[in-house]
This record gives C-alpha cells, structure tokens and sequence, in this order.
C-alpha cells in the first residue's frame, strides 16, 4: 500500500522538526544564562528585579501573539503550566536568599530526575537507562561545578530549592495535558511574577541607567525571547530532552559572568562542566528520545477529559 505524500512529508518532517526543537531548547538556554551578568549591574532586590524582568517578559511575549494573530487561552492545563514556572521562580529566590545561590542553583537542576519521575508516575512512561544515566551525570556535573560554594544552608533553604526543582520539572511536563498551551502559560506566569514583584521595585531608591537597561535585557531576551523558545521546543521535543538541553544554563552562567568580570572558573568547575556536556550530548546521540507527546498523553486527555475551569480564549 502506498503512502500519500502527505504521510511521507509528514515522516521526513518529524526529525527536522525534533532537529529544530532541540536547537530551539538549547538557543533558549543560553538566553536564560544571561541573567548572572546582568544582575550583577542591578541593585535592587531579587523580588524586584523579578517583577521587573517579568513586566517586561509579559509584553514581549504578548507583543508576539499579537502579530502572530495567537490568542490567549485560558484553563486548567494553561493555569497549571503558569503556577510551575511562578513558583519556581519565587522558590529559588527565596531558597537563594536562605542558603547560597550555589546551593539553589544545584537543588533546581534535579528537576530531570523529577520529570523522570513524574512521567513515570502520572503518564506510565518508563525511563530509559540512557534518560536516567544522562540525568545523573547533569546532577553530578553540576554539583561538581559549584562544589566550592556549596555549604550545609539552611534545611528550610533546602527543601525550597528541591520544590523548585520539582515545580521546573513541572513547566517542561506543561505542555502534555489536554488543551496546553504553553506561550499562555508563560505570558501568565510573568504577568504573576510582574503582579508580586512591582511593589518590591516601588520601594526601590536607586534606578541607574545600567541597571534599568539590565533588566529591559533580561525582560526582553532571557524572559521574553527565551520562553517563546522553550515553548516552541517544548511542542517538537520531549520533556526530559528539553530539561537535559536546558541543563547547560547553570554552567554558561558563570561562565558569561568570569568572561565579563574576570573571574577565573576552577578545576572543579571545569570538570563539573563537562560532566554536565557529557550527560546532555550523550542523551541526544544515543538515538531518538521516547518522551514525546505522543508516547505521553494523560489518561483522562485520551478519554477526552475537559478542563474543570473550561477554556477561554482572550
């Protein structure tokens, strides 16, 4: 039987499109990493450079729906990917402000292991050995990178970053139950952090022109710019090969903030650093990840399951 030259175009498609995805989760991970240098020329508080950066974010990312004619839509699947990515944003600030930024950073980067996890739990996906043996290695890589600021922290500094690390698992599962949408999600979720964090810049006293430009740059290309990226990766890739590819963030960090400043990384750093290269290359090379939409669809969204709260578009 032949196959229309739609289906063919279709199969021949399929690898570009994983090809672009995964291009697009790691261009987006590199906009993500440049707030370690931007920050350092804000004086502000982490609250208000968040809702800074998020004010901002949100209207890039409104800015883009409106020339691409995308409206926003509204319901449980959009309002869960939104509380994620707000939630991992305040929970690292705050685990950040309770133990060291070292620490936060390392306990946010289990979220592969977490959306191992939950794929297994709530999608009866089973992991690949490949998966967990790549995820293992970006943990330890990182934990090697940033072994010199590490430090006992806080117990209640540690349990934030793990659910930070959890709710980030949950932005890159955000896109797999029925009626996803994940540009919405992102846009309300910058808009909460916009909400929470202006009154934090209110009460700011210092607004120098570096500062003000830094946080339009981290608004415009690591909010706005790399969450459109994350979304379009996240609707051609996998969960777990967009949270391995995303997993280069921490170590470019920095690494932008030594070219910048001068500061020389370690031999741990080094090493950390490729331990982390090495986790995420060797998951892509070792053959086409099983952790697609269509290998991980809800059961309720196979049944037709709709949203509790409906859905509304804006």
């Amino acid at each position: 039987m032949r196959q229309s030259a739609g289906a063919l175009n279709a199969q021949r498609d399929r690898p570009a499109s994983a090809r672009r995805g995964r291009l697009q989760a790691l261009a987006a991970a590199v906009l993500f990493s440049i707030s370690g240098v931007c920050v350092k020329a804000i004086p502000w508080s982490p609250l208000a450079i968040n809702g800074a950066r998020g004010a901002v974010g949100a209207l890039v990312i409104g800015l883009w729906m409106l020339r691409a004619g995308r409206r926003l839509r509204w319901n449980a699947a959009v309002l869960t990917g939104a509380l994620a990515l707000c939630l991992t944003n305040i929970l690292y600030v705050f685990a950040a402000k309770l133990t060291t930024a070292a620490n936060a950073i390392l306990l946010q980067y289990t979220s592969p292991l977490f959306v191992v996890l939950l794929l297994r739990l709530f999608y009866g996906r089973r992991p690949r050995g490949q998966e967990v043996a790549a995820c293992l290695l970006v943990f330890a890589g990182t934990a090697l990178f940033f072994c010199d600021r590490l430090t006992a922290g806080s117990r209640l500094g540690s349990l934030m970053g793990l659910a930070s690390g959890l709710c980030y698992a949950g932005v890159f599962l955000s896109g797999l139950p029925a009626g996803a949408d994940g540009v919405s999600s992102f846009f309300f979720a910058q808009l909460a952090g916009a909400v929470l964090g202006l009154p934090f810049l209110a009460a700011e006293t210092q607004f120098p022109p570096r500062a003000v430009a830094a946080a339009a740059l981290l608004g415009v290309f690591q909010i706005g710019a790399g969450f459109l990226l994350l979304a379009r990766a996240l609707a051609a890739v996998g969960p777990v090969t967009a949270n391995l590819l995303c997993a280069v963030e921490p170590i470019l960090n920095p690494l932008w903030v030594a070219l910048a400043f001068g500061e020389r990384p370690g031999r741990f750093a080094l090493a950390g650093a490729a331990l982390v290269l090495a986790g995420v290359v060797g998951c892509q090379l070792g053959g086409a990840p099983r952790d697609n939409k269509r290998e991980a669809k809800p059961a309720k969204a196979q049944k037709g399951w709709a949203s509790p709260l409906g859905e509304k578009k804006f």
